[in-house]
């Protein structure tokens, strides 16, 4: 059965937006929840991987959803079976790399 790595390549922070628009302002710093190399495996049955935010999860799992039912044609992408996406925190993004492992 296939799978779906996901990776985290980068957490971004804008501690100008943080200022601007959080009650606790840029003190909140990047996530907390992931941290760059971080990996997660998807195997299927909808169940979020251990470890992954929630939020995050929200955000990816119809991307994760289509790769693992083999769903990867696209020409934008060097290899099929890649996305980059980041979850939807406008002030602290995490960008992830999702991949397909054909079993």
């Amino acid at each position: 059965m296939n799978s779906v790595r996901i990776t985290v390549l980068k957490r971004e922070f804008y501690p100008d937006l943080a200022e601007e628009y959080l009650s606790e302002g840029a003190s909140v710093g990047a996530c907390p929840l992931q941290n760059e190399g971080d990996v997660f495996l998807y195997s299927g049955g909808a169940e979020k991987p251990e470890g992954l935010c929630p939020w995050a999860w929200i955000d990816l799992y119809a991307t994760v959803s289509t790769l693992y039912s083999g769903g990867d044609e696209n020409t934008w992408y060097r290899s099929g079976g890649t996305r980059i996406l980041c979850c939807t925190d406008g002030i602290r993004p995490v960008v992830y790399r999702l991949e397909l492992i054909r079993a």
